[in-house]
């Protein structure tokens, strides 16, 4: 029978509330919504829906279905049961096992099957289980990182097939037990009967030289290996005593030659080496790490001395770019040298400030202008008037529900986007900030996940009262390859950088979870807030003015006041204490915004805990005394004429009024037309005006178009099943009147051209006789719509196409799959 009609049977035989599990754990099996079991089996064996499938499960699920995968045989119908399983993995046990093996048919990824042929009777009695049969293309060519058989290898390795015969008999000549050959398969035999047990590999390498033990470990986890040279290394049988460990393997096929760099360990060599077991260590617990601790209070100051800090370095990024906007480069994002004076300005590192501007981006306190191609503060913030709490709300809000990730910029592009590495135009490029190369759609499932691990890992660790546990990213990252091996790499990537913006928001403190991450990890914001709000100290509105001419901030100050300061004094040094030191230059600074020396020492005496001192007072006065000398203006064109009479009936003519004409001297105006322009209007008065011939510099003004003000970020976490409403919805569709009851005997009928159901069908049946070499009965229609029946054997499947050879004609032919109405296998194989 098919697998998916094995698992469609299975399927509609459960109850709905076995069915509900399974769609909150796939969700993607009822979105779209299906119509049948059949389709729903379909769906379950697709290859993406079973990808997704795995990356939810965790280490002891995913090495029994590896071994599982390993020790059946979907073709010939060959089943394992748990007993069996136990054998090849140490540790564990048959109970352990079939606890397991049920986990994985709930998920609709093993489903009940008969025993073996020829299986004992007490066998026979045990449940058997088969994966589903897209499980071999989604785990990849080496499971539980184990190599393919020296069968596997001789078909599909030419160059090792053309010397296995040559080398077998080498081996028995040189006095090996190993049993000679004359075809490429008996010789495949041979070595795999002569490397079975872990008896006979550790007599083979009592002659090995030495470091041969070390080199083998280090197949310990995966099968594939680079090697120079490997397949000429390998042509000749070595024997002399100084012979390396790699040409020593190489001559008797322990490693397999690839190609020019790469070599492969057998799969019996790799079992036997790990004692004869597929998985060496099982263990249906997480290790636990050996952490430090911190005390609670010193957890606590750091939290929220990092949230005052990013607060007051936020409000100077929004206050910096109202000044003067990050402009963008032409490839996208942000190119160095705004960020290095954006760093200059926050007297920050540059990637410190680039961190910083994704953050402010990802809270949509920047936008990016599409007039300017530059970043700006949109109008109307709503973040700048909200208490400090719930700025930092805001911020962690947009952190976590954003597909960005900040701590990556910097970084080199070939090794922080995945698929990049070795890539030709990758090299030497580094992400800037607010580019595309920083996008990670799996950000906020990482995110949550890291945060839950944080959560789980404080909660076992049982600190003692008033210490918290230190959690570093090697002991999140153990627990993360525990709980989803299958996403690692994600987390490898995005780990650290993430729990360095932690820290920064304050949702880890010295190192250790703080109680405002722990209500964050469980989505209890509300609670975050309160606490937040009890103790964080309130922003400060005063700074204590000395005579040195500086101002210095006893703490974080409140930003309208740290902004007004900045327009007037220059900010020195880093962190909440800030020191802003006048100067003639930051006192026109102000001036040139408009205030005068009242103002300003007005709003010092209001601000200051100290009394103005008089360095100061008298550096303001004399700057505002000497300022205003000179004045510098805007204008299109002037007008000049002798007579001044003429020209004071011209600014008081209504004609002239859309001239916008200025008086600046007895006998010149100015206007904001074009010289042309102004000409024209000037001739319609009945004047004769005379062009001069180089005409001043028109300075054109862009206005920026208003935006509107962006909305508070509020955080969903992603979702992980689907709502209750789609699942009642599908119980209702599939348990309708087309449904037939479990056990009835009825026969499923056939899958409707073009469904999902017949398309994987007859993909099944496609790999299944690529695998068997089994000839094929295909119904295809051609370009025309006429349809044909054509017996042909399939070679390969890929990319929407299957290659098949002809027997009759003798040609191979490649064949779209939307072309193919039915396939049908037949008995014969094909020679």
């Amino acid at each position: 029978m098919s697998l998916i009609r094995a698992l469609s049977k299975e399927l509609q035989a459960r109850s709905d509330e076995s069915l509900r599990a399974l769609f909150s754990a796939r969700p993607d099996l009822i979105s779209p919504g299906v119509p049948d079991f059949a389709a729903l089996a379909a769906r379950a064996s697709g290859r993406v829906s079973v990808q997704r499938a795995l990356e939810r499960l965790n280490r002891p699920q995913m090495q029994v279905l590896e071994t599982l995968h390993l020790c059946t045989n979907s073709d010939t119908g060959h089943s394992a049961s748990a007993a069996m399983l136990k054998k090849l993995i140490s540790g564990s046990s048959a109970a352990a096992i079939d606890r397991l093996l049920h986990s994985l048919q709930e998920l609709a990824l093993v489903h009940r099957a008969d025993p073996p042929h020829g299986a004992a009777p007490a066998a026979a009695k045990q449940r058997h289980y088969l994966p589903v049969g897209s499980l071999k293309d989604v785990i990849g060519i080496y499971p539980a990182g184990l190599g393919r058989s020296y069968t596997e290898l001789v078909r599909l390795q030419p160059a090792f097939a053309q010397r296995v015969v040559q080398l077998v008999g080498e081996l028995h000549r040189g006095g090996a037990s190993i049993s000679p050959a004359t075809t490429p398969m008996e010789a495949a035999l041979s070595l795999q009967h002569w490397t079975a047990t872990p008896e006979s590999l550790q007599q083979i390498l009592t002659t090995a030289p030495d470091r041969t033990a070390a080199l083998l470990a280090r197949f310990g986890n995966w099968a594939m290996g680079a090697v120079p040279q490997a397949q000429r290394r390998a042509s000749v049988l070595h024997e002399s005593s100084d012979v390396g460990p790699v040409d020593w393997l190489l001559a008797r096929g322990l490693l397999v030659p690839l190609d020019a760099a790469h070599v492969e360990l057998p799969h019996s060599v790799g079992v036997s080496l790990r004692g004869g077991f597929v998985i060496e260590r099982f263990s249906l617990v997480p290790p636990l790490p050996h952490l430090g601790h911190t005390s609670a209070g010193l957890r606590r100051n750091a939290a929220l001395g990092a949230i005052a800090e990013t607060l007051r370095l936020v409000g100077e990024v929004l206050y910096a770019v109202r000044e003067q906007p990050l402009a963008t480069l032409r490839s996208g994002g942000v190119g160095v040298r705004e960020m290095k004076r954006l760093a200059d300005s926050l007297r920050i590192d540059v990637h410190a400030a680039g961190v910083l501007a994704e953050f402010c981006a990802m809270g949509g306190l920047l936008r990016l202008d599409v007039d300017s191609s530059a970043w700006v503060q949109p109008q109307q913030l709503e973040w700048l008037a909200l208490p400090r709490q719930e700025q930092w709300l805001w911020l962690v809000n947009a952190w976590l529900a954003s597909e960005r990730a900040p701590s990556l910029v910097g970084q080199p592009v070939s090794a922080a986007v995945p698929g990049l590495a070795g890539h030709r135009g990758a090299a030497g490029t580094t992400i800037n900030a607010l580019s595309a190369e920083a996008q990670r759609p799996d950000a906020p499932v990482v995110r949550k996940r890291v945060l839950e691990i944080l959560h789980e890992l404080t909660l076992e660790a049982a600190a003692p009262d008033g210490q918290a546990p230190v959690l570093n990213a090697a002991a999140v990252l153990e627990r993360a390859e525990w709980t989803q091996p299958r996403m690692a790499r994600r987390f490898s990537s995005l780990i650290r950088g993430i729990l360095t913006e932690a820290e920064m928001l304050g949702l880890i403190g010295s190192g250790a979870l703080s109680q405002l991450g722990a209500a964050i990890a469980a989505e209890q914001p509300d609670e975050a807030l309160g606490i937040l709000g009890e103790h964080l100290p309130a922003a400060l509105q005063h700074v204590l003015l000395q005579a040195d001419l500086t101002a210095v901030a006893p703490g974080y100050l409140d930003p309208e006041l740290s902004e007004r300061l900045l327009t007037m004094a220059a900010a020195e040094g880093q962190g909440p204490a800030t020191i802003y030191r006048f100067s003639v230059a930051s006192v026109r600074r102000a001036l040139d915004a408009g205030q005068d020396a009242a103002a300003i020492l007005d709003f010092l005496r209001r601000h200051s805990a100290t009394a103005v001192p008089q360095p100061l007072q008298y550096l303001i006065e004399d700057t505002a005394a000497r300022h205003s000398r000179l004045r510098v203006g805007a204008a299109a064109s002037f007008i000049q004429c002798e007579d001044e009479t003429a020209l004071l009936e011209l600014l008081n003519a209504p004609a002239a009024a859309a001239l916008g004409l200025v008086r600046i001297a007895p006998t010149v105006v100015v206007s904001h037309a074009a010289f042309r322009e102004a000409a024209q209007i000037l001739r319609g008065l009945g004047l004769a005006p005379v062009l001069e011939e180089a005409a001043p510099a028109v300075v054109r003004l862009r206005r920026s178009t208003p935006g509107a003000g962006s909305g508070r970020p509020v955080y969903t976490a992603p979702r992980t099943a689907p709502p209750e409403a789609d699942i009642d919805a599908q119980l209702a569709v599939l348990r309708g009147d087309g449904s037939r009851a479990p056990g009835s005997g009825a026969h499923s009928p056939a899958a409707a051209p073009g469904s999902e159901e017949a398309t994987q069908l007859g993909l099944e049946t496609l790999l299944k006789a690529i695998r068997l070499r089994q000839r094929v009965v295909m119904n295809v229609v051609d370009s025309m719509g006429n349809a044909s029946r054509e017996t042909v054997v399939p070679v390969a499947v890929n990319g929407g196409r299957v290659r098949v050879f002809d027997p009759v004609k003798e040609i191979e032919r490649v064949l779209s799959i939307h072309r193919i109405i039915d396939v049908e296998a037949t008995e014969e194989l094909f020679q």
